[in-house]
């Protein structure tokens, strides 16, 4: 049997998602959106394209939680997108139900699956993913490290004009403002960001990868970017599926490493086939541990947030 990937939401993110796990061939692809026929067009679209690309792959469209059954990984991309002049954080009350809705049915058709969440405040709704569906931590992930890291990266070569697949970047810490760019962990060609960059053009690039996001967002007016990070999601699933043993930044349950707790954050981590295998621990400096600090500090805040506004009688989140 062929494995089988679920979305959860077809919109931009999720159809794109949808399209690129069919054309590599990953596996055969449901596409869910509970607006009916908004999955089932886009998911016949896809198979027609297929059909050209002559590509041996099944995808189907579906409002029905049921077609998610025996999934072994889950894509949860719906939700409201932002808008201009809005925050990861102005997103909680919106996106809160819905999550919380969908957390509650995954366990339900497919409780051995790996969840990969999307959906902003991307961290905060990992963390309302795991509690409310119980499944285990190791196979709750968020994606965002890997999108940041790819918008930084992106930053460099344009700079360096020089190939992407000569450049590390890596950023950790939450998805959004607060997020920690880690130019002395980020090489090119084997050397240092420090030694081949400036200083001030470094900062440059940082706080442009900070405002990655929003940059796309203040440009396309009505929605936001989903080609970059439906090429992250896809990248966390090659490397679960095919075991590549790559170290990935992403969104895990951190339980005491960096000196966080009970929490959802950034970091670099080895997946395989049943989720997250290892925490890589990076040596920071004392400026770096104290803005992945500020970065928990946020998402705290927000989950304080999420919890005040749905969830103090209902979940012990």
């Amino acid at each position: 049997m062929r494995e089988k990937i679920s979305i959860i939401g077809a919109g931009n993110v999720g159809a794109t998602t949808a399209q690129l796990c069919s054309t590599f061939g990953f596996g055969d692809v449901v596409l869910i959106d509970i607006a009916e026929g908004i999955a089932q067009g886009k998911a016949l679209d896809i198979q027609q394209s297929l059909a050209i690309l002559q590509k041996d792959c099944r995808i189907k469209g579906s409002a029905d939680y049921a077609d998610i059954k025996n999934s072994c990984i889950v894509v949860i991309t719906a939700g409201f997108a932002r808008k201009p002049g809005m925050t990861r954080e102005d997103l909680i009350k919106a996106n809160g139900e819905i999550i919380y809705d969908i957390a509650k049915k995954i366990p339900q058709y497919c409780p051995e699956a790996i969840v990969i969440t999307v959906t902003n405040p991307m961290d905060v709704m990992t963390y309302l993913v795991q509690k409310v569906s119980q499944i285990p931590p190791t196979r709750v992930l968020g994606m965002g490290g890997i999108l940041d890291s790819g918008r930084f990266k992106s930053f460099i070569s344009n700079y360096l004009k020089i190939s992407p697949d000569q450049i590390y970047a890596l950023v950790i810490g939450m998805h959004g403002q607060t997020m920690v760019p880690l130019p002395r962990h980020s090489t090119v060609y084997g050397q240092p960001l420090p030694k081949i960059i400036p200083e001030e053009k470094i900062i440059d690039l940082t706080k442009r990868t900070v405002a990655g996001g929003a940059e796309i967002v203040g440009l396309l007016q009505t929605g936001s970017a989903y080609f970059a990070p439906a090429a992250a999601i896809v990248e966390m699933i090659q490397c679960i599926l095919h075991e590549e043993n790559k170290i990935l930044p992403c969104s895990v349950y951190l339980q005491g490493e960096y000196n966080q707790k009970d929490i959802y954050l950034g970091a670099p981590v080895k997946l395989h086939s049943k989720g997250l295998e290892k925490i890589i621990e990076l040596e920071l400096t004392p400026q770096e541990i104290d803005a992945f600090r500020q970065s928990g500090d946020s998402v705290r805040s927000m989950i304080s947030i999420l919890q005040q506004s749905f969830f103090k009688s209902t979940e012990n989140l």
